[in-house]
């Protein structure tokens, strides 16, 4: 039998590696709301990494991986004395704004939360400005903060609009992973070849399973895993920036390239050029912590905590309609065994809600979760998938993330079936909603900061003049202990 030898002829790069890293390198347009959604994503961010600090399994995971190690010239770690490699701080900073699923989301055929990448770009950049002034080097600013920002959003949203890693299993923050080594490279100086290094990289890697989201292991690795996808950007990106050669067909080497091995052969798909409308389509969450597919869920529950507080024993059957995403990824019965299982549970967000008009972080606790009126609660509940919601969560000119909730009582009676469409933080709930954003904010920097130290931080991000020109380091220094 005669063996052909594969023709061993390196191909030009992959162009949708190609198309992200001329994005990163060339593109200047992004709009006025984009940079001022940008300040609103940096404050809210940083907000959701202080309260973070609350919970002490957050804080056990934060500083060096070995006791006593020391970095001079490393990035800080906001509300903390941490001084780390930029790689561990990007962890530690992803994590803390990950950790309550308080931060701002991305939903559409995969879902997500862009400011994750903040993990690695303030770091980055935190590490890159100091060591630049003890060298004699200007210090980046706050203005190329912002921009990596939007672009790593776009990158992230872009790719999701229409790529579902899910439906295969996999997990989102591979998106992060992406975004962050693409903007990353950039920031550290390299030009289009290396970028496109540096994402061959997050392919050959491959990706998570997603499972620890999902019953019956929800546990606390989705608090941690885009964190841990953020700092493996920055140490993609730092190899590419050291030289290391990339892998032009990452994606599509047959047999052996991503779209074979790990995407069931399929290529991704893009329906817009990379801008940013990601930035300016974010979906912030302001009033509680929640998975963004129950947003409005809560909302309703909340409106309906006068008319059932004090007929809890009454009620027979509560009706929650839903998106077909919302069904597939947080419709639970059964035990829950973590604060990670209660926030990815539709029903056990829209119970506390019913229960008690309010959700917190406190809410996922155990002790919170002792309480038999929220089980008692849950297995009373009916999910139904209704139709338009699942097709105008899809649409591009709407992308609601609607729920509906009605609570029928065993004399026969009901409330009224409540709906809301579009979240509190929706763009088309945008000045609804930046006034509890803020105080949302002043709320959670006051873990750490005392409240004059507090509103200075918040009137510097709100006068994105004065930001962009702040030098990273100086900027790193006002949030440090």
């Amino acid at each position: 039998m005669t063996h052909h030898a594969d023709a061993n002829i390196r191909p030009e790069a992959d162009q949708e590696m190609a198309e992200i890293a001329a994005y990163v390198a060339d593109y200047c347009s992004a709009s006025e709301e984009a940079y001022a959604t940008a300040c609103y994503v940096l404050l809210d961010a940083i907000g959701c990494a202080f309260l973070a600090l609350r919970f002490p399994e957050c804080t056990r995971m934060l500083g060096h991986l070995v006791e006593g190690t020391t970095v001079p010239l490393g990035a800080r770690v906001p509300g903390t004395n941490h001084v780390l490699d930029p790689v561990k701080a990007a962890f530690d900073i992803g994590i803390m704004i990950r950790w309550l699923d308080f931060n701002d989301t991305w939903l559409a055929a995969e879902w997500g939360h862009p400011s994750d990448n903040l993990g690695g770009i303030l770091a980055t950049a935190d590490f890159i400005s100091r060591r630049n002034l003890a060298a004699g080097r200007a210090p980046l600013t706050m203005g190329a903060v912002l921009t990596a920002m939007i672009k790593a959003h776009e990158i992230q949203g872009i790719m999701a609009l229409e790529n579902s890693f899910n439906r295969v299993g996999q997990d989102h923050v591979v998106l992060v992973k992406l975004a962050t080594a693409a903007v990353v490279a950039q920031l550290l100086g390299c030009g289009r070849e290396e970028i496109v290094n540096a994402i061959s990289q997050v392919w050959v890697d491959g990706n998570s399973l997603r499972t620890y989201r999902h019953a019956p292991n929800t546990g606390p690795r989705k608090s941690w895993a885009a964190g841990d996808a953020s700092s493996r950007g920055v140490r993609l990106a730092l190899l590419a920036a050291g030289g290391e050669p990339g892998y032009p067909s990452a994606l599509t080497a047959k047999g052996w390239g991503f779209y074979d091995a790990a995407f069931e052969g399929k290529r991704f798909r893009k329906s817009r050029p990379y801008g940013s409308y990601v930035m300016e389509n974010i979906l912030f969450k302001v009033a509680f912590p929640a998975e963004f597919h129950a947003q409005t869920a809560v909302e309703c529950a909340f409106r309906l905590h006068p008319q059932v507080k004090g007929r809890l024993d009454e009620i027979e059957r509560i009706v929650i309609a839903t998106q077909e995403s919302a069904v597939r990824i947080i419709s639970k019965s059964g035990p829950l065994y973590n604060p990670a299982d209660r926030d990815h549970c539709l029903q056990y967000m829209t119970a506390v809600g019913l229960i008690y008009g309010e959700l917190t972080a406190d809410h996922y606790s155990d002790e919170m979760a002792a309480d038999p009126a929220i089980d008692g609660l849950r297995e009373r509940m009916e999910v139904v998938k209704k139709p338009r919601y699942s097709r105008d969560y899809l649409n591009p000119e709407k992308r609601s993330i609607a729920n509906a909730v009605q609570v029928f009582f065993a004399d026969g009676s009901a409330t009224e079936n409540v709906e809301v469409e579009y979240p509190l933080g929706h763009r088309r709930r945008r000045a609804e909603a930046l006034p509890l954003l803020l105080k949302k904010c002043r709320d959670n920097l006051s873990v750490r900061l005392a409240p004059e130290r507090a509103e200075a931080f918040i009137e510097l991000c709100l006068d994105r003049e004065r930001l962009s020109a702040m030098p990273v380091n100086l900027f790193m220094e006002l949030l440090v202990n």
